[in-house]
């Protein structure tokens, strides 16, 4: 038969098999790695959760220090109260969130992935459970082997136990940034809490569970948009964890002390730690790739090994692209520079807005239907609607008062209300002048407000008044 038939055959036979677009997941045996960057991990990941864990429990001026009360629309932080009115300082953080993830990753890679991502965090925390009761990575795969015995049985429910426990105090604790935490846990263990509050206790700590402790990589893999985009914020100075090929290969296996040029190797052992304890579970051998998530257990791995062998370290190690390459490194560029600075200035521009906010805000609307009419005493008079939103958290007396034109007041006796904390209340009032006293057909004219109770609490509105044509 000719080798063309053959070709063709061959190919006919490959285009019956079913193309797969989805590989089934093989579970990755992740080896607790130990060393330096591991040691960071830990610290991260413990002072990450203690936040996260604890900061519902803080108390602040008698109630919860922070406590997002969305039926409220009332969002409590360390005694500043935010009102949806304050959508601009989300709007904000989100803008500096974003900028510092653009200049993290242009500085130092996935640093974040690999440290302070809530799946990293909550993976290593199901994580350490899983080690705890199975052991290490020979352990884990030998159990599975294994029949299913009563010890067999007595481990595997113990993890799951554990695991289910630590998703449902994960989702008591973030359903308490919603609803007060100490009610909350009260309602629960007495079967009084709402159904919605049950709900999102229970649907967060599912989430939590099915990401952190069954899926793991795959939410790295396949559902982290982060993983796609960062090439876009790569460049050839860019930290980034990488294997020195020139350094490493050709890889082979050798016994302690012989030198590896003798048999035309390179540094590199092949002993497979690296792989062993990626927790995604590629070879960083193979060059960079989206999959790595810079949590640096490759280099935990390679170091003492290369040590071992009397080579020096740095197999595996932070490192750039130019530096790989043997050209000069700029860690520090104008890029990075330039975040820094957009960053630095967004981060001032909050601080000083938040301390210089003024829970107080005023709404000043002309009436469309009349443009101005002119009353029995000869008086000008335009109308406004006002709108007065008390964002402090305690109930205010305010006065409302006219300037800008000689003569201008408001008309009638209740210019002089109380509005609730979070209330907006609507408000008509009338304005009038003397026409003598209107020089254009519109003119500028402030209304102000003013807190009976707080004298610092108040705000003022430009708007304009409207007469006849000189």
């Amino acid at each position: 038969m000719s080798t063309d038939k053959q070709q063709q055959q061959g190919q006919e036979k490959n285009s019956e098999q079913p193309i797969e677009f989805y590989e089934k997941r093989k579970k990755i045996y992740a080896r607790r790695a130990h060393g330096t960057f591991a040691r960071l991990r830990i610290i991260a990941a413990v002072v990450l959760l203690g936040i996260f864990y604890v900061t519902p429990w803080l108390m602040y001026d008698g109630h919860q220090a922070v406590l997002l009360d969305l039926p409220a629309r009332m969002f409590h932080i360390f005694g500043i109260t935010f009102f949806p009115q304050d959508a601009f300082y989300l709007a904000l953080l989100l803008i500096i969130a974003a900028y510092l993830l653009f200049f993290v990753t242009a500085l130092a890679g996935r640093l974040w992935c690999g440290y302070a991502c809530p799946q990293t965090v909550w993976t290593e925390a199901f994580m350490w459970i899983e080690y705890w009761i199975e052991g290490d990575r020979p352990q884990q795969i030998k159990l599975d082997k294994a029949p299913w015995t009563t010890q067999k049985w007595i481990k595997k429910g113990s993890k799951h136990f554990l695991w289910i426990l630590l998703a449902l105090w994960t989702g008591f604790t973030f359903t308490g940034y919603f609803t007060p935490i100490r009610q909350l846990g009260t309602d629960l263990l007495t079967f009084n809490a709402s159904g919605w509050a049950t709900f999102w206790v229970f649907f967060y700590a599912l989430a939590t569970w099915g990401l952190g402790a069954m899926m793991r990589e795959q939410v790295c893999i396949y559902m982290c948009p982060y993983a796609r985009f960062q090439s876009a914020m790569f460049d050839r100075d860019t930290l980034i964890i990488s294997y020195d090929a020139k350094r490493g290969e050709p890889r082979g296996k050798r016994k302690k002390g012989v030198d590896p040029r003798e048999l035309g190797l390179g540094d590199c052992v092949d002993c497979s730690l690296c792989v062993q304890v990626c927790p995604t579970g590629i070879d960083i051998r193979d060059g960079l790739q989206y999959q790595c998530i810079a949590c640096a257990a490759c280099i935990d791995a390679c170091d003492p090994v290369m040590e071992k062998m009397g080579y020096p370290k740095g197999l595996i190690r932070y490192t750039t692209e130019n530096e790989l390459e043997g050209k000069k490194t700029h860690i520090f560029r104008l890029r990075t520079f330039i975040y820094a600075a957009v960053l630095v200035a967004l981060i001032g521009g909050l601080f000083y807005s938040v301390a210089s906010r003024i829970p107080l805000e005023l709404d000043v609307m002309r009436d469309r239907n009349t443009l101005y009419r002119e009353n029995g005493e000869g008086m000008l008079e335009n109308v406004y609607v006002l709108k007065v939103v008390n964002m402090d958290t305690k109930k205010h007396d305010f006065t409302i008062s006219v300037s800008g034109l000689e003569g201008i007041e408001l008309l009638g006796k209740d210019n002089t209300f109380p509005v609730d904390s979070g209330e907006v209340l609507t408000k008509v009032v009338q304005v009038q002048v003397d026409p003598a006293n209107v020089p254009e057909a519109s003119n500028d004219i402030m209304f102000h407000i003013e807190s009976l109770n707080d004298p610092n609490l108040k705000d003022e509105q430009k708007s304009r008044f409207l007469g006849p044509r000189r």
